[in-house]
């Protein structure tokens, strides 16, 4: 057992969670998923011996291990997993426990049917996957927090124990569950949040179509109807989902503390690209690291660019707490139309990316690729092929970079941009019964953020609540929601100094979906100095010129000028001659407002015209870098860390002085930087 295991010489967590959560590694976490319930006892040596190999100082265990862990109900069983946690601790290699919760076992879902998700439809989903188990159901937080219980008693005090890794990717399946359980937790929900049903009618909108409610009882989930939803209560129930899915970590999250109080603990969000169930705004204050899985749309050739969103949202969930990568890739996924494997050096370049904006580690799913079942066909550190493989030797070169980064964990990313992203405005603008079937929430988010990684600079991701003084400039990308709370933030940002872009389509609604009347964008039309009386969605393929010649497509607005002026206007199309593009000298500071949809070359154009009034500049001159070179800066007490990635295919050359702890060496003048290559320089102090 785990109390006879010799740790000499091995460090493992005993510290304040108010500390910096992975400062016991010393180095930034490095490993993977690790599940060796799917392998022989045979491989579990070499495991170990290849871990050490690989620089490997962090692994999560037993995630997906209630079946093993408790084969029969009431049974637990932990001599597997006991030897398992004996041999980390042996080899000096820290566990992510998990609570293995994400799936319930087939006894389980065989036992209690009524825990299964009921779909939109009323359909019941079926035992055969994962998370078949609907968020709302008492009898599976009852079973979930049995077992949670058990582990932590079982586990407290091993010394291979270093985090808690929550369930995991918690609604990552199962968010929104319309049964019986989830309508009575959603109405409690409704009372909590609206107090009583006058409130909740009026926030509604029930007077159209005759859907007012007389009694709670009348009050559903946003069952499949014969056309469209009631718009407030689709969101509702969206806020409500990812409220009861918070429920579960938070529930799960408590047992451990109470039990062992000195492990931080976290889940894995999944902030990307893909997935908007989730409002992680509101979930990582409930975290001691923010841990968030991120794998490559590998349809786009420049995926890269929505990896950097993606790190730089993760950063930016919630001030002064540390992040990792808890997943991703290092070569294919196996759920994606086309599983695209990684170009030599494509992981590396990916990986130190997080690390470059802010992340304090990076892991894999998983260690070994599995034989069988539903992934066998994911990639992981640990190849099919085995350890004369590109994945292998790329595997243990990042290994040996992150160990030689023992002096950047805690080091911060500051940038003087923000870009603000809502969950709720992505719910909302992308329900149905909106002007345009072709706009969408990220297109103009996306957009707008590769405008500012084109021009070189450092965003954080924030989320609409956020502080906005820190900094210069601020991008609002069809903020469909926007409280007067927030319209008021924003006036002020501007009127003191701050500028700003702002899309169509933002400051629209309020809270509750209602329009604001007078005219769009109702909440920031002061701020913006215009007035729009009316939009006008261009159909599918047609595109209007603009007089700077640029073209644009999808959206256009009948705007007026209220003290803006215009800097571009249509030529063609439904509204020639009416501003398309406006500038506002708003009190001290600038606002811009983008009435259509530019293209990616006027986007950029617009934001380097923000970027010279705001004097904000990338971390080196943009006139030394090829496109496709990007270049960020961690910074901390002891020094700075200039991170460079070459994307693209010419060489880069950079001026800098310092030790790339890439390569290894010193640079004195000037860093050559081959294509593909990336460099890390701990800088010198000028």
């Amino acid at each position: 057992m785990w109390w006879n295991v010799l740790t000499c010489g091995f460090s493992w967590c005993n510290l304040d969670r108010m500390g910096h959560a992975l400062s016991f590694l010393g180095t930034p976490a490095y490993g993977a998923d690790y599940n060796p319930e799917q392998w022989d006892h045979a491989v579990w040596a070499e495991d170990l011996d290849l871990m050490r190999t690989a620089k490997v100082n962090l692994v999560s265990v037993g995630i997906f291990s209630w079946a093993h862990l408790e084969p029969r109900p009431g049974v637990l069983d932990f001599s597997w997993l006991d030897e398992v946690m004996d041999g980390l601790a042996g080899a000096g290699i820290n566990a992510n426990l998990a609570n293995a919760t994400a799936s319930p076992p087939p006894w389980f879902s065989r036992l209690f049917p009524e825990t299964l998700p009921i779909l939109e439809d009323g359909s019941r989903v079926w035992p055969g996957s994962r998370q078949a188990y609907c968020p709302s159901s008492p009898i599976y937080l009852e079973h979930a927090l049995g077992l949670t219980a058990a582990i932590a008693e079982h586990y407290a005090g091993h010394p291979a124990l270093a985090m808690w890794h929550v369930n995991n990717e918690i609604g990552g399946h199962n968010a929104r569950c319309y049964c019986d359980m989830s309508a009575d937790a959603f109405r409690t929900w409704l009372k909590i949040r609206y107090g009583d049903l006058d409130d909740l009618n009026e926030a509604w909108g029930t007077s159209f179509w005759s859907q007012r409610c007389s009694e709670w009882d009348d009050v559903l989930p946003p069952r499949q109807t014969g056309t469209f939803h009631n718009p407030t209560q689709d969101l509702d129930f969206h806020r409500f989902s990812s409220d009861a899915c918070l429920d579960i970590h938070r529930a799960e999250r408590d047992v451990l503390r109470a039990i062992t109080p000195t492990i931080p603990i976290t889940t894995n969000f999944m902030v990307n690209a893909f997935k908007k169930d989730l409002d992680y705004a509101s979930w990582a204050p409930e975290v001691d690291i923010v841990a968030n899985d991120h794998y490559l749309n590998t349809a786009d050739p420049e995926a890269y660019v929505e990896l950097a969103f993606a790190a730089d949202a993760s950063r930016c969930l919630v001030e002064d707490t540390p992040w990792m990568v808890m997943e991703h890739s290092t070569s294919a996924m196996n759920w994606q139309p086309r599983n695209i494997a990684k170009q030599p050096g494509e992981m590396i370049r990916n990986s130190l990316q997080h690390v470059a904006r802010g992340a304090d580690g990076v892991m894999f799913f998983q260690w070994r690729a599995s034989r069988a079942g539903a992934e066998k066909y994911h990639s992981g550190m640990v190849p099919h092929a085995g350890t004369d493989t590109k994945v292998w030797r790329e595997v243990t070169e990042l290994g040996a970079i992150l160990e030689r980064l023992d002096g950047m964990i805690g080091t911060s990313v500051t940038a003087e941009v923000a870009l603000v992203f809502d969950w709720e405005s992505w719910w909302a603008l992308d329900e149905r019964a909106h002007p345009s079937i072709d706009v969408t929430y990220r297109d103009r988010v996306q957009a707008l953020y590769r405008s500012l990684w084109n021009a070189g600079i450092t965003v954080d991701v924030v989320p609409p609540d956020r502080d906005l003084t820190p900094y210069s400039l601020v991008v609002i990308p069809s903020l469909y929601i926007a409280n007067r709370d927030m319209a008021e933030r924003f006036d002020r940002f501007v009127a003191s100094g701050g500028s700003a872009i702002v899309t169509y389509l933002s400051g629209t609604v309020d809270e509750n979906l209602h329009i604001y009347l007078g005219g769009y964008p109702g909440a920031f039309r002061h701020t913006l100095g215009i007035r729009v009386e009316e939009f006008f969605p261009l159909r599918e393929g047609e595109q209007v010129t603009l007089d700077d010649d640029s073209t644009v497509d999808t959206w256009c607005e009948l705007l007026h000028l209220e003290g803006a002026t215009a800097l571009a206007s249509y030529v063609d199309g439904p509204l020639p001659g009416v501003p398309a593009v406006t500038e506002h000298h708003h009190g001290e500071g600038t606002a811009w407002y983008i009435a259509t949809r530019l293209d990616q070359a006027a986007t950029d154009a617009l934001v380097r015209t923000a970027l010279k009034t705001t004097r904000v500049k990338p971390p080196i001159p943009r006139v030394t870098a090829p496109p496709g070179l990007e270049a960020t800066r961690r910074s901390g007490p002891e020094g700075s860390y200039l991170f460079l990635i070459n994307h693209g295919d010419e060489p880069a050359y950079v001026r800098t002085r310092g030790r790339d702890l890439v390569a290894d060496r010193d640079v004195t003048g000037t860093l050559s930087l081959k294509a593909g290559a990336v460099a890390i320089v701990q800088e010198e102090a000028d």
